[in-house]
């Protein structure tokens, strides 16, 4: 007996064998992606560091289920809610931009605002999540901010801080009023051991130069021009308070009686990508001036206004 061929127990098998009827194509599997790159397309005023964070600390939902690895992988299309309580949001501080192009944004950073994140855990905004910080003002510090917007301008503006061709003027209100109308500081700066978040004058210090001018006094205090020759941290506030003027409401180097610190960085002079010198200018804010408006008291001391 010949077998004519082999019997099958599925006769769609065999009709596909014959080439009667096809196979439909195999689905491919859906993507999955991580959860915090997922985040960072629907949140964009937050860099992927704080939603990080936030994920981690419960924050976030994925169809109803809190999820807390941001390696997470997940389908698009799922629906994610982040909550933030309210104490830890910072949603109403933003930066007014000034000046934008392709390479840059030049902001007006409120006093209040974080320059960059401290810490590993940081759930409230900060100018990084408006850009790559190529420099830094202090926390309460107001004032004109460059940000970088890819990685070879953030290289190229951090040259020209490391080099000094970078020419920035503050404004300060400081207590009291300095005997000379102008000088220039050259008192060298170190870490304060006993505080290690703060600094102090010491002949063991790091060079540390600023030009100051007094525009305008009423006795009690003085509203100056701050122009520093070197960038060490917390320079302007030191320098001043060695001087028997500190900052009006510096917490740190002074009485920190004020609702803010009188200090605003007002200019900034600096090179853009493609070689087109900038100024940028913010107005100081007008309760500078308010402070520093003639009153009683310097009517009293007979005092002459320097304007």
């Amino acid at each position: 007996m010949i077998r004519t061929g082999k019997k099958f127990s599925k006769p769609e098998m065999s009709r596909v064998i014959n080439g009667d009827t096809v196979l439909p194509e195999e689905e491919q599997p859906e993507e999955k992606v991580r959860l915090d790159v997922l985040m960072r397309e629907i949140y964009r005023s937050y860099n992927r560091s704080t939603l990080q964070k936030f994920i981690e600390s419960g924050f976030v939902t994925v169809n109803g289920e809190k999820v807390v690895k941001p390696n997470a992988k997940l389908t698009r299309g799922v629906k994610i809610e982040l909550v933030v309580p309210e104490e830890l949001k910072n949603a109403d501080v933003r930066p007014e931009v000034i000046y934008e192009d392709d390479n840059v944004m030049v902001v007006n950073k409120p006093a209040g605002l974080l320059s960059e994140a401290k810490g590993e855990y940081c759930p409230e905004r900060t100018l990084a999540d408006f850009g790559m910080v190529a420099h830094r003002l202090d926390r309460d510090t107001s004032g004109v901010m460059i940000l970088a917007k890819n990685e070879d301008t953030l290289h190229f503006l951090k040259r020209q801080f490391q080099r000094r061709t970078v020419h920035k003027t503050y404004y300060a209100v400081v207590e009291g009023q300095p005997k000379l109308e102008q000088a220039r500081i050259q008192l060298p700066m170190m870490r304060d051991l006993k505080r290690p978040t703060t600094f102090r004058i010491d002949p063991n210090g790091k060079e540390s130069e600023t030009f100051y001018r007094l525009l305008k006094t009423n006795g009690d205090y003085s509203l100056v021009e701050l122009r520093p020759i070197t960038g060490r941290t917390h320079q302007l506030r030191v320098h001043m308070q060695y001087l028997g003027h500190p900052i009006v409401g510096d917490r740190v180097y002074g009485k920190g009686d004020k609702e803010r610190l009188y200090l605003h960085a007002g200019e900034l002079e600096i090179t853009l990508p493609g070689g087109d010198r900038r100024v940028f200018r913010v107005p100081r804010p007008r309760s500078f001036d308010a402070l520093v408006a003639p009153g009683e008291s310097a009517k009293q001391k007979g005092i002459n206004h320097v304007f």
